[in-house]
């Protein structure tokens, strides 16, 4: 059985996700549901060369000391993969998340125009939130580009692992993998100060040394995007602030409310009108209300503010999905399944 041949018909079929498990044939995720493809079943031999074939050296040091790896992997004229190598039941397994080899401009992505404008503010802090296969990681590379094609400034990435590649265009754009080029996100983070940066994406703010930098380096002028695994705006807020100890939570609250700029939470659909997805996007913008909401430690009153500001694009996720609905991108159980108050929109799609 060949890698690659199953690579490129994963890639025929617009799969998104490739698992390769050993005792099963390969299977892929197409428009978010899992089935097989047409190749005979995997066995234990072949699940490890497979994995020695894309992983280095080191990688396969490591998958063996800690049963578990992240790494990339690319086949020339086809995609790049960000592959999780890992045991289960004694054998090796991977999946493997295809990365597109060219970024998509924001235009293609249909997200709200909004967004657009975020990649022209000079400084502070954007976080782009969701579940895993939300399209975080492609909001923010196609903002990046935005940046890229527009500005001529100095671009740092710090990503686990790189994911889309970047050609330097007006910037010059640094992109540093975890395990290769650094050792932990918050390190990365640290040094990346000291490098005359304008721009730094945090592939994801997953601790609360690497936060704490984020946050310092919006303060001191810099435009940082990252990533959380948050559902909403006001979850993404309390995710942060939770993240400090009690004693520092007010002077959080102070130093989020003034870096701050806007949160992203996205949620991924499969279209029905045709094949694809289309994401449902709440957008939170930072106005002096939602300021003084993260200031006084009022984020519950965040959803208000959401719903009274649409004129300043703000929106929703219910009423991102629910405009999805209405213009027969979704159906209407995709909808209310999704939805943060499902009650609710059940009555509003019902009117």
């Amino acid at each position: 059985m060949d890698l690659v041949q199953i690579l490129k018909a994963a890639y025929e079929a617009g799969a998104s996700d490739i698992h390769l498990v050993a005792g099963q044939p390969p299977v892929v995720r197409v428009n978010q549901v899992i089935s097989p493809i047409e190749f005979p079943v995997i066995t234990k031999e072949t699940a490890r060369a497979f994995f020695e074939q894309m992983a280095g050296p080191e990688t396969v040091q490591t998958f063996d000391r800690q049963k578990d790896a992240d790494f990339s992997y690319q086949v020339e004229g086809l995609a790049r993969y960000r592959v999780n190598a890992h045991m289960q039941g004694g054998r090796v397994a991977m999946a493997m998340r295809m990365i597109k080899s060219k970024v998509p401009p924001l235009s293609a992505l249909s997200l709200p125009e909004v967004i657009q404008r975020l990649t022209y503010l000079p400084r502070g802090l954007v976080l782009v939130t969701g579940d895993t296969g939300s399209g975080k990681s492609t909001t923010l590379a196609a903002m990046i580009e935005a940046m890229n094609q527009r500005y001529k400034k100095h671009i740092i990435t710090l990503e686990d692992p790189v994911e889309y590649r970047f050609e330097s265009k007006e910037c010059l754009i640094e992109q540093r993998e975890l395990g290769q080029d650094m050792p932990t996100f918050a390190s990365g983070l640290k040094h990346a100060l000291r490098q005359d940066p304008d721009i730094i994406l945090v592939g994801e703010m997953r601790d609360l040394e690497t936060t704490a930098l984020a946050i310092s380096a919006a303060e001191t002028g810099h435009l940082v995007l990252s990533t959380l695994h948050t559902v909403n705006a006001s979850q993404t807020v309390e995710r942060i602030i939770d993240m400090y100890p009690a004693g520092q939570q007010n002077q959080i609250r102070s130093m989020l409310s003034n870096t701050l700029q806007a949160v992203l939470s996205q949620t991924l659909f499969s279209r029905i009108d045709r094949a694809g997805m289309v994401p449902a996007v709440e957008v939170l913008l930072c106005t002096p209300a939602v300021r003084n909401l993260i200031r006084e430690n009022r984020t519950f009153e965040i959803p208000n503010v959401i719903e009274t500001n649409r004129m300043l694009g703000m929106c929703s996720l219910d009423s991102s999905i629910a405009e999805l609905y209405f213009n027969g991108y979704i159906s209407r159980d995709d909808a209310i399944a999704q939805s943060s108050f499902p009650d609710k929109l059940e009555k509003q799609l019902a009117a």
